[in-house]
């Protein structure tokens, strides 16, 4: 999906998050990145294979303290 240098990471890396954002919508809370990952803004998510990752809000808040 990626046509951008360099590559964003796919969706199945750890570092999946990192991918460019090509369409936000903020107003619904969720945002597609161009590995096919669908973002949430309580930090869940759904992967382009179908599985979901539940909310780690509390990881996110840790790693920032």
């Amino acid at each position: 999906m990626c046509q951008h240098q360099p590559p964003c990471p796919a969706a199945s890396a750890s570092d999946h998050a990192a991918a460019r954002v090509v369409s936000a919508h903020l107003e619904q809370g969720w945002s597609l990145l161009c590995n096919g990952v669908v973002v949430f803004d309580d930090t869940g998510e759904l992967l382009p294979d179908g599985h979901a990752v539940p909310p780690h809000r509390d990881e996110v808040l840790v790693a920032a303290a």
